[in-house]
């Protein structure tokens, strides 16, 4: 996620490098042929209502982009609700009747979240797992298709031993499990957002249409100086490869991009509170970030 610092421009040069260098060329290229093509211009209102249109489609592209981005918050927000509810839960409906499987199940729930963080973004998340399982559940993970889920199994499977050992009664056990069904939707939401990829003909017209706009405009300029039209092409070729580029990256929040969703910040502060529930010792430190931006 971006934060609230300074951005240095080689971010934005480097997500805009390519499309300013071929309109650079191309400016350039229709300069030079105009000095032999006197009849080759454009009149400005028609690229002026080019522009508009170009716009209004940035504008759509962008406000759905962040929608799918502020829907993968609000799903780990809920994230971080149902685990530290899961803690309480099991805390209290327990009352002290069986701390171990209680502290299991805490730990399994720290390493869930960092898992499921891993996996959508593709990233090895056996490894973050081994401080939070045991052995044995590690081994199963090793061969599970999908790990989150299979930790989710293993919550079930202690909560069913809670309530046969009359721990927890019938009302808790169900209230527990609510948790964990919230805590699989919440998983299947961002599964969702991850296997579902934004239209690509949509993207792909939209960048051709704002080729098609600024190749208008370098025919329209042909009247100016080589010294004027191609900085002033430029300048204005800037504002919109950017909030094109920009719609593109915040439009898939688990790719581990400075732009993603910072999921696995996220996860470090549920493992805070979950650790400060179970009156552990050893608290981890909260993330901070010495850059632009914190995954």
């Amino acid at each position: 996620m971006i934060l609230d610092k300074r951005i240095p421009l080689s971010y934005w040069f480097k997500i805009i490098r390519f499309d300013m260098f071929i309109m650079g060329l191309f400016s350039s290229f229709v300069f030079i042929l105009s000095l032999y093509l006197k009849q080759l211009t454009i009149p400005f209102s028609i690229v002026a209502f080019l522009g508009t249109a170009i716009s209004l489609l940035l504008s759509f592209k962008l406000s759905q982009s962040y929608d799918r981005w502020w829907e993968a918050r609000k799903i780990w927000g809920s994230i971080a609700n149902d685990s530290r509810s899961f803690v309480i839960q099991l805390k209290n409906f327990t009352n002290g009747a069986d701390p171990e499987l209680v502290k299991r199940m805490g730990f399994r729930q720290m390493g869930w979240c960092y898992v499921l963080g891993n996996d959508l973004r593709e990233l090895d998340s056996l490894e973050v797992a081994k401080e939070f399982v045991s052995t044995e559940e590690l081994k199963v993970l090793k061969t599970s298709q999908n790990r989150a889920l299979t930790l989710l199994d293993f919550h079930n499977r202690d909560l069913l031993e809670l309530h046969k050992s009359g721990s927890i009664n019938d009302y808790q056990q169900i209230q527990i499990d609510n948790t964990i069904v919230r805590l699989c939707a919440s998983m299947g939401k961002s599964e969702r957002i991850k296997n579902t990829c934004f239209p690509k003909t949509y993207r792909m017209t939209l960048h051709l249409f704002v080729y098609i706009f600024l190749i208008s405009l370098s025919l329209s300029l042909t009247d100016l100086h080589i010294f004027v039209e191609i900085p002033l092409l430029m300048a204005i070729s800037l504002p919109f490869f950017l909030l094109e580029k920009i719609a593109i990256t915040i439009q898939d929040p688990f790719e581990n991009r400075p732009t993603d969703t910072p999921i696995t910040s996220i996860a470090r502060t549920i493992e805070i509170n979950l650790k400060q529930l179970l009156g552990e010792k050893e608290i981890p430190e909260k993330l901070i970030s010495d850059t632009y931006y914190i995954l």
